[in-house]
């Protein structure tokens, strides 16, 4: 979840006001976690060795944060508007950017704020025999989540002067704003994506998630042939329905050369015995883009022929083709599908043929299994 959550945070257009991330880690992982950061090329992020309790780990990262911006000197001077800090867990990976901004925005208003939610049980308290002792009233108390920003000299100031005690039972940074600092925390409601990933059984459903956010849009790559892009406007309707947006572009050089950086999934339009080729230079496009993908790219080749016919020969040697370019992207964290359409003059047949790509390339998207890497389907 690490991995997600810096990839989410960092590499998205509106939170690019975010200027450094530290990590916080087990002091056994600060390898594992550097390797990370130089193999995703996370520019903004370092990491840096937790502690033995939860406000000692967090009491790090602000340390390392006054540590750059001293190095930098960034430290804000008086008059100007305060740094704010923002302080999240890896468990919750699905934190909305603009809910990033609001407890940014309100931290810089109040000097702290953090994210609640409404409790979902009632809390009780138990006696030392194990007996109700009372209950709380659920409706006047609420859940505090994360994230939680504070103005830079609040937190720090917090942590100089919080006890031992703090440390070693502590968990909520709010109320050491309050209790040293006489901050009284700006508390936003925040949104059901706030839930912890706590559980193996939540592993499913955060993966689950993931796989609905790839697939959510596509690129259709014509090869610049009006057959090609007839096909797209087909294939944009049929997977419209099954929950994924298309755009359609010849090629991904000149205007479309954005497309590598930003898009997960592309199918590859091939109407012709160049097909090869062209799907090639759409492998070498995103090759090209330098990108390092958290999660791996993917590439649908819908090879068009008339009924009979192979782009690259004989079926086995089209298969062939498919299983040789599929084996070289996979080295580059690109999956490579082959799906072959045949051409049929019988209009209800062929609207069938062109539901069935619709609905293989969007399994294939979501699912992105390495399993059916370089196989050629058949529609």
């Amino acid at each position: 979840m690490n991995r997600y959550c810096v990839q989410r945070v960092q590499v998205t257009p509106r939170v690019s006001w975010i200027q450094s991330i530290v990590v916080v880690v087990a002091q056994e992982n600060t390898d594992l976690m550097a390797d990370i950061v130089r193999r995703f090329r996370h520019r903004k992020v370092r990491a840096v060795p937790g502690g033995s309790t939860r406000h000692r780990s967090i009491r790090n990262g602000i340390l390392a944060l006054g540590e750059e911006e001293e190095e930098g000197g960034q430290r804000p001077a008086a008059g100007r508007p305060p740094t704010v800090v923002l302080i999240h867990d890896a468990v919750r990976p699905f934190v909305d950017e603009d809910f990033l901004y609001k407890i940014a925005t309100a931290a810089k208003e109040h000097g702290a704020a953090g994210a609640i939610r409404p409790l979902v049980s009632t809390v009780i308290a138990t006696t030392p025999e194990g007996h109700l002792d009372h209950s709380l009233e659920r409706g006047r108390y609420r859940a505090s989540e994360m994230p939680q920003g504070f103005t830079y000299d609040v937190i720090y100031r917090a942590y100089q002067r919080c006890s031992q005690s703090d440390f070693d039972f502590g968990t909520e940074c709010l109320h050491l704003a309050l209790q040293y600092c006489g901050t009284k925390a700006k508390l936003v409601q925040g949104p059901p994506t706030l839930w912890k990933v706590t559980y193996k059984r939540d592993l499913a459903a955060a993966e689950s998630i993931i796989k609905d956010a790839l697939s959510r849009s596509a690129c259709v790559v014509t090869g610049g042939s009006a057959r090609g892009a007839a096909l797209a406007d087909a294939l944009r309707e049929a997977v419209r329905a099954l929950g994924t947006e298309l755009d359609a572009v010849p090629d991904l050089t000149g205007e479309n050369a954005s497309y590598p950086l930003k898009e997960w999934n592309f199918i590859q339009v091939s109407v012709d015995r160049g097909g090869p080729a062209e799907v090639g230079a759409t492998l070498a496009a995103l090759r090209g883009a330098n990108r390092a993908p958290l999660h791996p790219l993917v590439v649908v080749w819908v090879l068009w022929s008339d009924s009979g016919e192979q782009l690259g020969g004989t079926a086995a040697e089209t298969a062939a083709v498919v299983a040789d370019l599929s084996s070289d992207a996979k080295l580059r964290n690109i999956l490579l599908y082959g799906i072959q359409l045949h051409q049929s003059e019988d209009t209800e047949r062929w609207q069938r043929s062109v539901s069935k790509v619709a609905e293989m390339a969007s399994v294939l998207i979501r699912e992105r299994s390495p399993a059916l890497v370089g196989q050629l389907l058949q529609a």
